[in-house]
């Protein structure tokens, strides 16, 4: 509130100035003067110059005498006269009287300075057509302006009041019904008003303040306040409230929210402090307390340094109580949950960037958190956590280093995957035979290789051992090194051939070793030894690859016909992979007495269970076949007058792929995959995917290598298949085009004219008023009919509404069953500019229930937001109602009541 006091001491200020210039020496009576004059008895109009207005001192000027009081230029006007009554010593501007110094502007309908008294008026005037109060007073100063309806000030007490001043301060509006100036640093004001309506002339709501004492850049002190809504009073408000002024960031108490909890009964949460640290970072601790012992305590930090980095620190911490003690059903339940976002400027450092995402805590915190109002977050079944910083050295080759440590954790099984921390290098690609000028011709120049290595020390444990030093005893380390190489160049000009080999090695630093003992019962089971210490393996592969693309067109003759051509575009290849036996790293599983078990041939490898795996033992060569399609049309525009054309898309994409197995004995082809992507309707395409196999099945459904067709069967087994598809659709997409509006405009002054007795064909004229003799037709609504219709109602009511739906059919081995068959809905309608209704929910139709639910009910009440959302059914049934102040300032003027869902312990 303390600029609007910073105004009116401005204002005082410069008027205090104005009366330095133009005093007396001759001291009169005070005589009083009437607030408003009624402009007719103005006399005419004079206009006296400004060396009359001052006496001049014809004594030469002491340059050791104090700086004048004004420092600028003085300057005034007014429309109706400027006069000077030396009798009265007075000084009268009327109508739109302006007086300019500096950047201090005060405008009024009329400015009366009279220096006997000391007394200056500014107000408004009466305008005779209307009797209005026109031309209220105006001060402004910089950028910042007040606007009361009178101001009276006195130079020689210094004293000054002023009626009915409106100002905007921040997101407040304020109107004070008298503001009176003590002395310089006292200032009472009465029946204060200040809300963050847009309105303040008649807003939905203000606090108002009997009685205020203003101390500038110390405090305010104020008598009872309470709260208005549409000119209502309150039962909310305090008897007296002291406020600290400051220009800075304060710290303070942040009000608690009063609540009741079927399950914990009543409470205070969110309450708390705030600390203002400093401009960077700020920390705010908040607390909860139920009646039933249950509490909660949060500490939150944001920090932000420009152009550096920015970011926010979150730890909760809950304890949950059910029930009483001594009771069977007593249970008590801690939750913690640690939340940090850290971000760096792009600009801060091009070649290096540190970022951090944490979401780490209790398996059940977003489902039976005490503050939990995103109702979406019950579905949560994974909290993932990364740390990551990354660095480049620019140059040639590009050499790039990251290192990750990330967390995940499935809430549902209670298991947590770790890496502590995985590390990363690359060398970007090198073309080593590439001419200097860049260009790369042929298989040779178009040869190309690159180095990559990948550390990690990966932990898999339990959610309850996460902080305990038993996670380190299963961790699994190692070191991977991979150099591929790769090279590609075109044969007969219209195909296209790759070809490239890739070498890794691995380092691990624990390895295992078996040996088949007999236990108790005297069966034989396999006892695996950890054996620590350095060891590594290296694999090898090769690859090719045969490509080209078909196009296929056709166009019809028949300038008429719907379709005028069709493009077929197919890009068929053939892959090759070979991977070879790495037989020397396996051994035969031996008895205690090292005796081989031959008669079962066992193998093992001792990098089994390791980071990255044992190397493949089995050698495969492999043939791949796919072939991609896309089918597209010109079509005769329906909406043309002119008979152009447009491209339609008859089938985005129909891929086949297979591969056949030439090192294997047996099922050596694998099954055939079918995807595709057909639009339905404008955005909406239908995805496809099926798969067929051609082997049949034996007695207990395992596939056989026998063609499904030689068994008495069909060429091939549909084994699984999907459909799904997503569309949205609003009412824009049912909205007229410009043709469209063109045709109904039309239409409608066709019916105009019709009405009032004119022709279709306009033969004899557009039909005319005989009253006035005006043409007879649609006038356009004023941008004011527009803006009224739009802030009262609507014609047209905005709404979306966005399906998804989902199929999924098995068949591997005989059990021919629907697996996945559900449809999800959301949308939104507003039914007025103030009053909207959205929703989400969905049905499963292969296990006979509805999804999560959830319905949104909002109302834009001006300067208040109320909000209302309910998931009606299932295990998460619960709602949150809210209603509040939107401006940032009165955040915790609100009202808000829930119902958590039942908690799970």
């Amino acid at each position: 509130m303390y600029p609007i006091f910073r105004h009116i001491i401005l204002s005082i200020v410069f008027l205090t100035g104005l009366q330095w210039c133009l005093a007396q020496e001759t001291p009169v009576v005070q005589r009083p003067i009437p607030i408003l004059e009624d402009s007719s008895e103005v006399e005419t109009p004079v206009v006296v110059a400004k060396e009359a207005l001052v006496a001049q001192d014809s004594t030469v000027q002491d340059s050791t005498k104090p700086k004048a009081f004004l420092q600028y230029k003085l300057e005034s006007s007014a429309k109706g006269y400027n006069r000077f009554d030396r009798r009265e010593n007075t000084l009268t501007l009327y109508d739109q009287a302006i007086i300019v110094y500096g950047d201090i502007r005060l405008e009024a309908g009329k400015i009366i300075i009279n220096n006997n008294t000391g007394n200056v008026y500014a107000y408004g005037i009466v305008e005779d057509s209307t009797n209005a109060y026109v031309q209220k007073p105006i001060f402004t100063q910089g950028t910042n302006k007040v606007e009361p309806d009178s101001i009276i000030f006195n130079k020689d007490t210094k004293k000054a009041l002023t009626y009915n001043s409106k100002t905007a301060q921040g997101e407040f509006n304020v109107v004070a019904e008298v503001t009176k100036k003590v002395n310089d640093s006292v200032f009472f004001m009465r029946n204060a008003r200040f809300t963050t309506s847009a309105n303040p002339e008649n807003p939905e709501y203000y606090f108002l303040a009997r009685k205020i004492k203003f101390v500038p850049k110390k405090k305010i002190v104020t008598g009872l306040v309470n709260m208005y809504i549409a000119d209502v009073p309150t039962p909310l408000g305090l008897p007296f409230a002291f406020f600290p002024m400051t220009n800075e960031r304060r710290s303070g108490i942040i009000l608690p929210s009063f609540g009741n909890d079927n399950n914990r009964g009543y409470n205070l949460t969110n309450g708390g402090y705030y600390f203002a640290i400093n401009d960077y970072v700020d920390l705010t601790l908040l607390g909860d307390y139920f009646t039933n012992g249950s509490y909660g305590a949060r500490v939150e930090s944001s920090y932000r340094k420009r152009y550096a980095y920015s970011g926010s620190i979150r730890f909760l911490l809950e304890e949950s109580i059910r029930s009483e003690r001594g009771f069977s059903d007593f249970a008590q339940t801690g939750r913690y949950n640690i939340n940090w976002q850290h971000s760096q400027d792009a600009n801060a450092s091009p070649n290096s960037r540190f970022s951090a995402s944490v979401n780490l805590g209790s398996p059940d915190f977003y489902r039976n958190s005490f503050n939990q109002t995103n109702q979406s977050a019950q579905l949560i079944n994974n909290l993932s956590s990364s740390i990551s910083y990354s660095k480049t050295f620019p140059g040639e080759p590009q050499v790039n280093l990251n290192t990750t440590v990330s967390i995940n954790q499935n809430v549902n099984t209670n298991t947590t995957n770790l890496t502590l921390p995985t590390f990363q290098g690359s060398v970007s690609r090198v073309f080593p035979f590439a001419s200097k000028d860049g260009i790369k011709k042929g298989i040779i120049q178009n040869v190309n290789l690159q180095y990559n290595v990948r550390g990690e020390n990966r932990v898999s444990t339990t959610n309850d051992n996460l902080f305990t030093p038993e996670i380190f005893s299963e961790a699994r380390a190692g070191i991977q090194h991979s150099i591929p190489i790769s090279t590609n160049f075109k044969i007969a000009k219209y195909f296209s051939i790759s070809t490239g080999a890739n070498f890794q090695e691995n380092w691990v630093f624990d390895t295992i070793d078996q040996t088949l003992v007999a236990n108790e019962s005297g069966n034989q089971i396999i006892q695996r030894d950890t054996i620590s210490g350095f060891d590594s393996y290296r694999t090898y592969s090769f690859n090719a690859s045969l490509g080209t693309t078909v196009y296929g067109s056709y166009t019809s003759s028949n300038p008429e016909a719907k379709i005028q051509a069709v493009r077929h575009v197919m890009r068929p290849s053939v892959s090759y992979n070979i991977n070879p036996s790495f037989d020397q790293y396996y051994e035969q599983l031996l008895r205690e007495d090292g005796v081989i078990v031959s008669e079962e041939e066992r193998f093992f490898s001792r990098f089994e269970g390791s980071l990255f795996g044992a190397p493949g033992r089995v050698f495969s060569s492999n043939i791949g076949l796919s072939l991609q399609n896309n089918l597209e049309a010109k079509v005769l525009d329906p909406e043309s007058e002119d008979g152009e054309l447009k491209k339609k898309q008859l089938i985005k994409s129909l891929n086949l792929s297979t591969s056949y197995n030439l090192a294997g004995d047996s099922l050596q082809l694998s099954p055939l995959n079918v995807s595709g992507v057909i639009p339905i309707y404008k955005d909406v395409d239908l995805q496809l995917n099926a798969n067929f196999d051609p082997y049949a099945l034996d007695a207990n459904n395992n596939r056989i290598n026998t063609f499904n067709i030689n068994n008495g069967g069909s060429p091939a087994r549909l084994t699984n298949a999907g459909a799904r598809f997503n569309f949205k659709l609003s009412n824009k997409d049912f909205e007229p085009t410009d043709d469209d509006e063109e045709d109904d405009k039309e239409t409608k002054v066709e019916s105009t004219t019709l009405r009032n007795g004119g022709r279709a064909d306009d033969l004899f004229g557009d039909p005319i008023d005989p009253a006035t003799g005006n043409f007879l037709d649609d006038e356009e609504p004023t941008q004011q009919d527009v803006d009224l219709e739009e802030s009262l109602y609507r014609f047209k009511i905005p709404w979306n509404l966005n399906i998804a739906y989902t199929f999924t059919y098995n068949n591997a081995r005989r059990q021919n069953e629907v697996s996945g068959n559900s449809i999800m809905l959301s949308g939104d309608v507003e039914f007025s500019p103030r009053w909207s209704i959205g929703g989400n929910t969905g049905y499963d139709f292969v296990g006979n229930g509805i999804s999560f639910t959830t319905l949104r009910f909002q109302r834009d009440l001006e300067s208040f937001r109320m909000s209302f959302n309910w998931n009606p059914v299932g295990v998460n049934n619960s709602w949150f109602f809210f209603i509040g102040i939107k401006s940032g300032a009165l955040s915790d003027i609100k009202y808000d009541q829930r119902r958590q869902p039942d908690p799970r312990f």
